[in-house]
């Protein structure tokens, strides 16, 4: 099997994946964790990747977690904005706890004192096309409508579309250029209305001397095959959305409808119950008022009588 073969067998996700949570090039990943923490370490065998392989939850795989000195960083990307972020960040880290506590020896999770475990760093790290502030937070009790629940996850979310929170890409150059490349790879299938084409062009766009064009042309096939499966699911999700909005206004409307039709009803029948109640009202003063004129009674004598 070649070096290609590997590599698609065993990294299957985003390209953000690809890119940061590949082995091959842990001086990438140890680039974004210092810029992310303002720190300088210079070994990316300091890395130790820790990220659960295989583990789906609503159709979306685990993209990166790794630990560097005391810090378990867990990272995740996203093409669409998702405010569920922390409930999966949940999860992720649940798997990937647990996975540490088996395999790391010092930890003894059936002692009697209290255990160290590394500190999560939970980050989401946005490029869709909606407009987000530069940093988000997001904390899961918002989800159990609680100030005050027995868990919380805080997620934060950095938008990393170009342009976007500049001092963190300029600090890591591997980003940078994975931001230009993802805004590239849009601005020309809009152009040629081709994935296939666009990240050609966007390949060439990056700076000759860019670390990650080499490894974007040496994966090439790669590369579109994820670009291409990363923009259908978005497309996807834009359209059932927009199918779900169209749904929910005919279902609102014809809610609507059957409620006015139903409160006419009601209406009506009351409306009907005080008017027949008047006519029958008025029948009977009529009656009687025949019936005196009979009798004798004059018009003033009968007017004085019914009113």
């Amino acid at each position: 099997m070649n070096d290609l073969s590997m590599i698609n067998r065993r990294y299957k996700d985003t390209l953000f994946k690809f890119i940061f949570g590949n082995p091959e090039n842990k001086e990438w990943t140890l680039s974004l964790y210092n810029a992310m923490n303002h720190s300088n370490y210079s070994d990316p065998d300091k890395i130790t990747f820790t990220t659960i392989e295989n583990a789906v939850y609503m159709n979306m795989n685990n993209d990166v977690s790794f630990l560097v000195s005391d810090d378990m960083n867990l990272y995740e990307q996203q093409s669409t904005f998702n405010p569920n972020m922390p409930m999966r960040f949940l999860i992720y880290s649940g798997m990937v706890y647990a996975n540490y506590i088996e395999t790391e020896s010092s930890y003894h999770r059936f002692s009697s004192k209290l255990q160290h475990a590394p500190t999560p760093k939970c980050v989401c790290f946005y490029n869709g096309t909606i407009d987000k502030q530069d940093k988000i937070v997001l904390e899961l009790r918002s989800a159990f409508g609680s100030d005050d629940p027995d868990i919380n996850v805080r997620v934060t979310m950095l938008n990393i579309n170009y342009g976007c929170n500049k001092e963190l890409l300029e600090a890591c150059k591997p980003l940078k250029d994975y931001s230009f490349f993802v805004s590239k790879v849009r601005e020309h299938e809009k152009a040629t209305g081709s994935i296939d084409r666009a990240v050609e062009l966007a390949i060439s766009d990056l700076e000759a001397d860019s670390l990650i064009r080499r490894f974007l042309l040496k994966n090439k096939a790669e590369v579109k095959r994820m670009c291409i499966t990363e923009y259908d699911e978005v497309r996807t999700f834009s359209e059932q959305r927009e199918e779900g909005r169209a749904e929910g206004r005919a279902e609102g409307i014809a809610e609507g409808r059957a409620e006015g039709i139903a409160e006419g009803r009601a209406e009506g029948r009351s409306e009907g119950i005080a008017e027949g109640r008047s006519e029958g009202k008025n029948e009977e003063r009529l009656r009687i008022s025949r019936r005196m004129k009979q009798q004798g009674f004059s018009d003033e004598q009968i007017k004085a009588v019914l009113g």
